[in-house]
């Protein structure tokens, strides 16, 4: 005999029902009023672009009590619905109609989002290397445009997509570094594919007068200070090609002809302290002497060489000079210049240019500003014709530098600046010869994607990939405008640029924004990069942070995650490799694999 269903349930099912086909008209609602906007889109995505206005209909309400009473019952919570919104809504839509005697709401669509995702993956970034889902995208250095081993140990080590930024580097460099790739690729039997990033129209420091001729020559210590290697320099004959390897300094011809190794070489450096040197290897036209005692070379100091002849001096130079900087601390005022150069006219003053002057007339006083990644904030006081005062409210304890060709990002100020900027057209031409995927750096809204499209279409390129790279706060808030326009190309991707949406969202908010980023993107079926400071310190330094183990393993819920440079990028491709390998058998997107755990030992069936 069956056991009659509760009141309260019946109750409780045709509520949800009710609420469940609310959503769903107003799904079918948005789709019928954004109809036009459905048939621009190239007729390949339409069924992804539908999926995403039924996602952001859905998305518009508060589900949380939905969610918990569906799961109170057994059902789909609809947590994991972006791939395939509405035939989720309706199969669980179905079932409380059969529990209700009623008519189950016949299908409108039939899931297969994620396999649309994949095919789309797959068409932007080439086939995923067996045994790994998510593809590896790797910065290329500038080394990769003559060494041919580096480019085929990055191939080598699991380099799917390669990463050219126009931001650096010209137009003979990245031809090299294409066909280096493509060499490498074919050796290696691979498909490599390239990706060429636009500099687009960021904001950057002007330059700064460079700082002083200074040369420290310091020798290795152990833990205790004693020398394990001496200070060295390279004593070049003027005239002559410094030393590439070493530190090196011109001094007089003559001079340096005379001496010979065991010689003893002294001065007073640039602090005023005594050395002494000694000559190592002599050949006439350079020497190398070596010192266990730091020294610092400077413009004045003279190098006293006692020979046959008495005592011989000479001055020294080639002396590199440091990269300029500002140092700031709160409450500092500095003034933001319209004349990139600006600070080459004011040595001393706290002042700098700007890269891009048509910002000037669009700031305001009480808006913030952020410098070099956020390490430095302040807020504009006073504008005018000629640029705009910022007070400095945040730096590191004890204050910070400002260089030249840093960032400047202004989060609160309505900017607008050009899609394609001329060196960004020009470097198209180049773009649509080596480059696979070309990326739309600084995308804000959907005419920033329509230029791209009619720059590419010009060159007879529209088949090339279009990558939409996320790193301003208008570029997020205008994310749903951003994919519909992208869905008009053929091949499109989404880069979650995290180094500028951090400082225009704010680092608080970095996690959320990245998530509806991934939300947002699986529901128009998009593939997206992770990209910035993913296994930074271990590319750079060598040893990686556990925070970035972390974080590089939840790169495995886009279809792609991209490295920077570094000395030790091989031994990066080669961790995150494994990384997400390991993860991608426990998460895909928002949803746990449940595979069979063998980590733990079986609970004894008695405590001993």
């Amino acid at each position: 005999m069956e056991t009659p269903t509760p009141d309260g349930d019946v109750a409780e099912w045709r509520a949800l029902a009710d609420r469940l086909a609310t959503l769903r008209a107003d799904m079918l609602a948005d789709e019928r009023r954004l109809a036009p906007r459905l048939q621009a889109v190239d007729v390949r995505h339409r069924a992804s672009a539908r999926n995403l206005v039924h996602y952001l209909a859905l998305r518009r309400h508060d589900l949380r009590s939905l969610q918990d009473a569906l799961a109170r019952h057994g059902l789909s919570s609809l947590g994991r619905a972006e791939a395939d919104v509405l035939p989720a809504l309706e199969r669980v839509l179905g079932v409380l109609h059969r529990l209700l005697g009623e008519p189950a709401v016949a299908p409108g669509a039939s899931p297969g989002g994620r396999r649309q995702l994949a095919a789309h993956a797959d068409a932007l970034f080439g086939p995923a290397p067996e045994g790994r889902a998510v593809r590896i995208m790797v910065t290329l250095p500038d080394e990769a445009a003559h060494d041919d081993a580096l480019v085929a140990a990055l191939v080598a080590r699991g380099m799917d997509v390669a990463r050219i930024n126009a931001a650096h580097g010209d137009a003979a460099s990245w031809t090299a570094m294409a066909a280096r790739v493509r060499q490498a690729a074919a050796a290696a039997g691979r498909v490599v594919r390239v990706q060429f990033d636009l500099a687009g129209p960021k904001l950057r420091t002007g330059a700064l007068p460079p700082g002083p001729a200074v040369l420290k020559l310091k020798p290795q210590r152990d833990a205790w200070g004693r020398v394990q290697a001496p200070a060295r320099v390279v004593l070049v004959a003027e005239g002559d090609t410094p030393s590439p390897e070493a530190d090196s300094v011109q001094v007089d011809a003559d001079w340096c002809a005379a001496l010979r190794a065991g010689d003893a070489i002294d001065l007073v450096d640039a602090r005023g302290a005594q050395r002494r040197w000694t000559v190592v290897a002599a050949d006439g036209r350079r020497a190398v002497a070596e010192c266990s005692h730091t020294t610092y070379l400077a413009p004045g100091v003279r190098l006293l060489h006692p020979g046959p002849r008495g005592v011989q001096t000479t001055g020294v130079g080639g002396l590199p000079r440091a990269a300029g900087a500002l140092a700031l601390a709160p409450g500092d005022l500095l003034r933001v210049c319209r004349d990139a150069d600006a600070a080459l006219h004011a040595e001393g003053a706290l002042r700098i240019g700007c890269t891009l002057p048509e910002v000037f007339a669009q700031v305001r006083a009480g808006e913030r500003v952020w410098f070099d990644d956020g390490r430095i904030g302040g807020v504009i006081e006073a504008t005018d014709a000629d640029g705009f005062d910022v007070r400095i409210t945040r730096t590191r304890d004890g204050g910070a530098l400002l260089r030249a060709d840093k960032g400047i990002n202004l989060p609160d100020s309505r900017l607008a600046l050009p899609a394609l900027t001329a060196k960004d057209r020009a470097d198209l031409d180049v773009a649509v010869r080596i480059a696979d995927l070309v990326a739309l750096s600084f995308a804000q809204d959907a005419d920033d994607v329509a230029a791209l499209r009619t720059a590419l279409a010009e060159r007879g390129a529209s088949h090339l990939g279009l990558v939409l790279k996320i790193e301003t706060r208008r570029g997020f808030e205008q994310l749903p405008e951003l994919l519909l326009a992208a869905l008009a190309h053929p091949t499109a991707g989404v880069m979650i640029a995290r180094g500028d949406l951090a400082v225009e969202c704010g680092w608080e908010r970095l996690a959320e924004v990245q998530e509806e980023i991934l939300w947002a993107a699986e529901a128009a079926r998009v593939p997206v990069i992770w990209a910035t400071q993913v296994l930074e310190s271990l590319a750079k330094g060598g040893a990686p942070s556990r925070a970035e183990i972390t974080d590089a393993a939840m790169g495995v819920r886009a279809e792609c995650v991209m490295l920077n440079k570094g000395p030790h990028l091989v031994e990066a491709i080669a961790t995150l490799d494994d990384i997400l390998v390991r993860m991608q058998s426990h998460q895909t997107k928002k949803r746990s694999l449940l595979r069979a755990l063998r980590a733990w030992a079986e609970p004894a069936a008695a405590t001993p």
